[in-house]
């Protein structure tokens, strides 16, 4: 996604949700709100609460390299919000499978923008870990 990790899109575009995860596991459920509720922080403008998902701790690499922290991943994130909203259009999320890796769940998705000056569509991975707060990204890799 041209170095900035896509959520879910919950305003203007509807999610798609593909789950492949088990129902039988618990984490999937509170993955997928923490992602909705992020994508709608992306497309109403709000970068803390897009990056409420992030722990503080997060890795994020992109085109640009490898980013690290949470402030830093923010910083990376920063210059597309503007007003109520995100100049490079809205956010949705195909998610196409979570798979447990002992405590971490991993979630492979497609991102998709629109409605900004090009579509855009690309891959992501992201590791969750479960933390005091609830799920958070460890690690984030879009492409």
């Amino acid at each position: 996604m041209r170095g900035v990790t896509m959520m879910a899109a919950l305003v203007a575009a509807p999610a798609t949700v593909q789950a492949a995860t088990p129902a039988s596991d618990p984490a999937a459920a509170g993955i997928r709100a923490a992602m909705l509720a992020s994508a709608a922080g992306w497309n109403a403008g709000d970068l803390n609460r897009f990056m409420a998902i992030y722990a503080p701790d997060a890795i994020f690499v992109g085109k640009r390299g490898l980013i690290k922290g949470k402030t830093a991943i923010a910083d990376n994130y920063r210059r597309s919000f503007v007003d109520s909203g995100n100049s490079r259009g809205m956010l949705r999320f195909d998610f196409l499978d979570l798979k447990p890796i002992g405590e971490r769940r991993i979630l492979f998705a497609r991102w998709n923008l629109s409605g900004g000056a090009e579509e855009e569509s690309g891959m992501t991975t992201l590791v969750f870990e479960r933390r005091a707060d609830g799920w958070k990204i460890v690690a984030d890799h879009s492409s």
